[in-house]
């Protein structure tokens, strides 16, 4: 009886954590698909609604490393100052993993398309679970 019941322990704990893996999942690809929309509709403040709105916020990209919300929103800005340089965005989640219960580590391309060229590239996404919503705390995008 005691096997039994440690057996049904077991097996309601992994249902149990699949499931909130599951839950988590969904919740990152609606921050994610949020943000494509947000840049479709020409909204960089409301883009950057999924990033951790935070001075220790972390983004990497061809120009080194930079800290800070306010840092990376004024960067979105300054590079992407109408809809027309801001173009059509698409993202394509290629893994995400969970590394704990509050951090998902996440591998992806990204497409801009736009009249005056394309652009193309990889990212890397390390989200955490701040109260009960995601956010990108640091962005490694090349």
């Amino acid at each position: 009886m005691k096997k039994l019941f440690i057996a049904g322990l077991v097996i309601f704990s992994f249902l149990s954590s699949f499931a909130q893996s599951r839950k988590d999942k969904i919740a990152i690809r609606k921050v994610l698909s949020t943000q494509v929309n947000a840049w479709n509709s020409g909204s960089i403040d409301d883009f950057m609604k999924g990033y951790w709105q935070n001075d220790s916020l972390m983004f990497i990209g061809k120009s080194g490393i930079t800290y800070g919300w306010h840092t990376t929103l004024n960067n979105y800005k300054k590079h992407y100052p109408d809809t027309a340089s801001m173009g059509r965005l698409n993202f394509d989640v290629l893994e995400m993993k969970p590394l704990s219960s509050l951090y998902y580590y996440v591998i992806g391309k990204w497409d801009l398309q736009r009249s005056s060229g394309s652009l193309g590239g990889y990212f890397t996404l390390l989200f955490k679970k701040i109260k009960t919503n995601w956010f990108i705390i640091a962005d490694h995008t090349d």
